[in-house]
This record gives C-alpha cells, sequence and structure tokens, in this order.
C-alpha cells in the first residue's frame, strides 16, 4: 500500500509527493488493457529498459494478457538530475528481432534521445514494428518526432524520483512519484 508520504529526501534533494501509487497504477492497468487488445496474435517481445522501468515493466506486464516474452536492456542518457545528451548503451540485446513485434517499455520520455537511439537500433536489426509504452511523458521537453504509442501519465518538465525513477541512483523503491521541491 501506498506511504503517501508528503515529502522526501533523497541525497541532497527534497522532493514533494506528485502522483500517487493509485493514481499510476490505474494508468498501468489502462495501458495494459489497450496493449492486450491491440497487440492481440502478435506475439510481442517486451523490451524493458534498465534500471528505471523495472518496477512498471514489473506492474505492466502481470496485467498483459496475451502471450509475449520480455527482455531488458539498458540505456542511459542521465548524470544527477540532466541529461548528458550521450546514449550510453550498457547492457545489449541477445534476442533476434527479425521479423518480431517489439514494445519497448520505458518509465519515462523525455527529450526523447535515449529512444530514439532505441527505435534506430531495432530497425536496423530487423523488428517488423516497434512500440513504445512509457508510463511517463514530458510532452514540453519532447525534441523528438517518433510516435508514443502507449502514454500512461503526461507530467510537466519537473525532475521526479520514485516508482522506478531515481536520482543518482536512489530513491527508486517509493511506490509514489514525487517532484523535486529545490533545485
Amino acid at each position: 500500500m501506498s506511504q503517501n508520504l508528503p515529502t522526501i529526501n533523497v541525497n541532497d534533494k527534497s522532493f514533494e509527493l506528485f502522483i500517487s501509487s493509485e493514481t499510476i497504477q490505474k494508468a498501468v492497468e489502462r495501458l495494459a488493457d489497450r496493449i492486450s487488445v491491440d497487440l492481440d496474435g502478435k506475439n510481442p517481445l517486451f523490451l524493458v529498459v534498465l534500471n528505471g522501468a523495472f518496477i512498471f515493466a514489473a506492474d505492466l506486464l502481470k496485467r498483459i494478457k496475451i502471450d509475449c516474452q520480455v527482455s531488458f536492456v539498458k540505456l542511459s542518457s542521465y548524470s544527477g538530475t540532466k541529461t548528458t545528451n550521450i546514449v550510453r548503451e550498457l547492457i545489449g540485446l541477445d534476442e533476434i528481432l527479425h521479423g518480431r513485434t517489439i514494445v519497448i517499455v520505458e518509465d519515462i520520455i523525455d527529450t526523447g534521445l535515449t529512444m530514439a537511439e532505441a527505435i534506430n537500433k531495432l530497425y536496423k536489426l530487423e523488428a517488423a514494428e516497434v512500440y513504445l509504452a512509457t508510463l511517463l511523458f514530458k510532452p514540453k521537453a519532447f525534441q523528438k518526432d517518433f510516435k508514443i504509442d502507449y502514454i500512461g501519465i503526461e507530467i510537466p518538465n519537473d525532475f521526479i524520483v520514485g516508482y522506478g525513477l531515481d536520482y543518482d541512483g536512489f530513491g527508486r523503491n517509493y511506490p509514489d512519484i514525487y517532484k523535486i521541491i529545490d533545485k
């Protein structure tokens, strides 16, 4: 059950409650229902982007009602509270993607840099189609032009932690999402 703490401290920053775990779970359920209908019969490979999306992916995949497979990749473009604009692939992909339907599962999309690189790589590996499912989307930070197929919640361009999202590796374990108070 949600702790719903009004404020938390992570490292040297303070954060206030922004999205409750109950609101998050409703968004996850909505996404799972849509994906299950849209991709029925396609046997998709869900490609979970670590580290941040692991909690979202676990909750999402428990609700998916179609045959599917799951794998993981680790991509990163953040250092502290800022994007570095350099995507580092830390753990590669082992599956054969030729002709497959892929669903990238991401915790948050802001600039879109990381996802643009991931989508390009998947098509180079001959994926038949690539869908993108994200719990959170920051439309004002988005700088790319690819389609995001499944969006749980649109949010402003605030730095957030909790539910898998971190600040320098800390804060992922909170069931709610918190936004930064002091920058």
